[in-house]
This record gives C-alpha cells, sequence and structure tokens, in this order.
C-alpha cells in the first residue's frame, strides 16, 4: 500500500501534495516519538520545531519556492492561482461583510464566474474555484464567514497539537494532528475544507469535535425502601 500510494503521488506531478504529505508524514513520527519523553521535553521539541517551520518558510520565500515549482514544471504564479486569488480578492470587495452567499459564485449566468470559466479554458462550466480556503470563504462568507472558518481550523489544529504537548500522550491526537497539518497546509492552495460531502470536510469536523468533551452521565439511585408494608386491618 504503502509502494502504490508513493508511486501515485509522484505520478500525480502535484507540488502541494508533494510537499504537504511528507510534511504531515513527518510530523505525526516526531509526535509518535514523543511519547517516550516528558512532558517538558515535548515542549522544548515543538518549540525547536516552531523555529525549524520559520525558518523553512523565510528560505521558501527567498527563492528556493522557485526551485521547487520548477522541479515540477511549475512557475510562481502556481499554475494561475496567484491571478486567480487576486480575481477573488477584488471579488470579496463587492460585498465585504456576509460575502455574496455560499455556492453562489461559481454559477452559471453569473458574469464574473463566466469570464473565469472563459478564461481557464472551462468549457463545462463548473466544478472550479480560487484555489484556496480564505479567498473562497471571503468571496461567498464575507469577513464574518472568512474568519469563523478560520477560527475553526487553527482551533482544531493547535488543539490536537497543545493535547500532546501540554497534557496526556494520546494516540488518536497524533493522527488527528497528522491531519490538520495537511488539511491546514493545503488550505492556502486548495479548496478541501469548505465543500460539503468531500473528506476533507469531513475530517476536519471530526477532528474538531473530538476536542470537546462529552460528560459522562451518571445513573442516580435512588434510596430503596426497605420498610415492610403494613399489613391490612380488617
Amino acid at each position: 500500500v504503502l509502494v502504490l500510494s508513493a508511486y501515485l503521488l509522484v505520478m500525480a506531478h502535484s507540488a502541494t501534495s508533494t510537499a504537504s504529505i511528507p510534511a504531515a508524514l513527518a510530523l505525526v513520527a516526531l509526535l509518535a516519538m514523543a511519547k517516550k519523553l516528558s512532558l517538558s521535553y515535548r515542549r522544548v521539541i515543538f518549540l525547536v520545531g516552531a523555529c525549524g517551520l520559520a525558518a523553512v518558510t523565510v528560505v521558501a520565500f527567498a527563492g528556493l519556492l522557485d526551485f521547487i515549482l520548477g522541479a515540477f514544471g511549475k512557475d510562481s504564479t502556481l499554475t494561475g492561482r496567484t491571478y486567480l486569488w487576486e480575481q477573488g480578492w477584488d471579488a470579496a470587495q463587492q460585498a465585504p461583510i456576509l460575502g455574496v452567499g455560499y455556492a453562489a459564485y461559481w454559477v452559471q449566468g453569473f458574469a464574473e464566474a463566466e469570464r473565469l470559466w472563459n478564461e481557464f479554458y472551462i468549457t463545462t462550466r463548473s466544478g472550479f474555484h480560487f484555489h484556496n480556503t480564505y479567498i473562497e470563504a471571503l468571496v461567498e462568507l464575507g469577513y464574518v464567514g472568512a474568519t469563523l472558518m478560520s477560527l475553526i481550523i487553527v482551533r482544531t489544529l493547535w488543539g490536537h497539537i497543545s493535547a500532546l504537548i501540554f497534557r496526556t500522550w494520546q494516540a488518536e491526537s497524533v493522527i488527528l494532528a497528522g491531519v490538520m497539518v495537511l488539511l491546514f497546509i493545503r488550505s492556502f492552495v486548495e479548496i478541501d475544507t469548505f465543500n460539503p460531502y468531500i473528506m476533507g470536510s469531513f475530517l476536519l469536523y471530526y477532528s474538531y469535535f473530538k476536542l470537546v468533551r462529552v460528560p459522562v452521565a451518571r445513573p442516580r439511585w435512588a434510596a430503596a425502601n426497605l420498610a415492610e408494608p403494613e399489613t391490612a386491618r380488617g
């Protein structure tokens, strides 16, 4: 299964998947090994990892990103994504508070959607988006919806990572933290958690509600009346 998965990943020629999946797997491996460490050591590893992530981000924006994209035959526009993001930002300014409505932008007959479909040669005039979860939410749901969506993603990601760093180690949080890192990375270039009936949306809200502690209802036992009933007097 692992060999087949790796083969399909290579054949997909997807820079996003090739970058995000190893990062998520590396995090899962690191968090799994953290089981043997005390809480203080886990916090140290978290700080080192956060600093390393910041350094990688700086290096990527310093020019390494273009090299990586070039290896996959892509340019710095991310196959037209930057243009889409610009168009999405402009569209969001038309209804900045609540947006144009959920799933109300990419509709046949809507002038702006028709224009973008035509520019990107989408002959089916469907199945297209801004390739950024936050811009998509901003256009359709405005600043209110985009803020709520962002809070859910960040809260879920931090909830599972912090559970491993500051509380008792649990295998469930290791897996869900890896899932959330994968979804978080992809959220900047794909739409995995915004549409209904797709795996990404299910995984996001499943991970979110796993953070909720469900109170265990304990039955209340009433004291039994052990007194003998009085016999009827005739």
